[in-house]
């Protein structure tokens, strides 16, 4: 019996005129991918809550009052909460554990007290992100001219994230993308790329020293690389030259001796 008068005030709570509750603030809840996440009702009065009934794309559960002092009951009623929910006493927060992507989105709680208003609602948009890994500076070169390194600098994470944002120290400059002007006055300086999201941060530096030092490298590099390109080049030009030239004394020095075999065969024919 009890069980039943409980279904319909649960039927009753999910139908209720949406004007209780239309105007009321949503709040925003963060959480981390695996994590808990804690959605604050803060009631003020415990002793006057008869249930709370929580909603998002469907029902989730319903919460009720404990005996004496025991932690409220929860009714989990969606089999993607199972086992994930509890509520936190006296306050009735609720807690959803092991954060899934799935569980992001709107959710309603339609608190009933024995009281007036009687029913009031409480509304939150839940955001559920990863926790950030180290990010990664990659460097480019745009310009090399007296000393002064023209560089662009790209921080980025290892997984596509939303809501993400750059912070560049010491230069304040925002955006995953940096372009500077190394001096040698600044070889001291450590630039450091900052990501951040609602729920953490993470970091990575390079040194100006060593940004430097690897851009006059790749100029070492690639200039050794062009000349012995050159250099290889030029000796193919050598060798093929030098066998068409010797191909091409091979064909005279023949035709020449033909030529003087074809004057003796003359001259004996003439004698006789």
């Amino acid at each position: 019996m009890a069980q039943h008068h409980l279904c319909i005030l649960l039927l009753c709570l999910q139908t209720w005129p949406e004007a209780a509750g239309k105007d009321s603030e949503i709040f925003t809840v963060n959480g981390i991918l695996g994590e808990s996440v804690t959605f604050p009702v803060n009631i003020q009065e415990p002793q006057q809550v008869k249930i709370i009934a929580w909603t998002s794309k469907t029902s989730v559960a319903y919460v009720t009052p404990g005996d004496s002092e025991m932690a409220p009951t929860v009714t989990v009623t969606h089999r993607n909460y199972y086992e994930r929910i509890h509520a936190l006493g006296p306050k009735y927060n609720l807690v959803i554990s092991d954060l899934r992507m799935e569980d992001a989105g709107d959710y309603k709680a339609d608190i009933n007290t024995q009281a007036d208003p009687y029913t009031t609602t409480k509304r939150y948009n839940l955001q559920v992100y990863r926790r950030l890994g180290k990010p990664k500076i990659t460097q480019s070169l745009m310009a090399s001219v007296n000393s002064t390194c023209n560089v662009t600098l790209t921080c980025s994470v290892e997984k596509e994230e939303k809501n993400v944002t750059y912070n560049w120290s010491p230069l304040g400059e925002e955006g995953n993308v940096l372009q500077i002007f190394q001096t040698p006055e600044d070889q001291e300086l450590t630039y450091t790329c900052t990501a951040q999201n609602p729920v953490s941060n993470n970091s990575d530096s390079i040194s100006a020293r060593q940004l430097c030092a690897d851009i006059a490298m790749g100029f070492r590099t690639r200039h050794t690389g062009l000349l012995s390109v050159l250099a290889m080049f030029f000796l193919l030009v050598l060798i093929l030259s030098s066998v068409f030239l010797f191909r091409l004394f091979k064909r005279r020095q023949g035709a020449s001796l033909q030529g003087r075999a074809s004057e003796h065969s003359l001259f004996r024919s003439a004698v006789r």
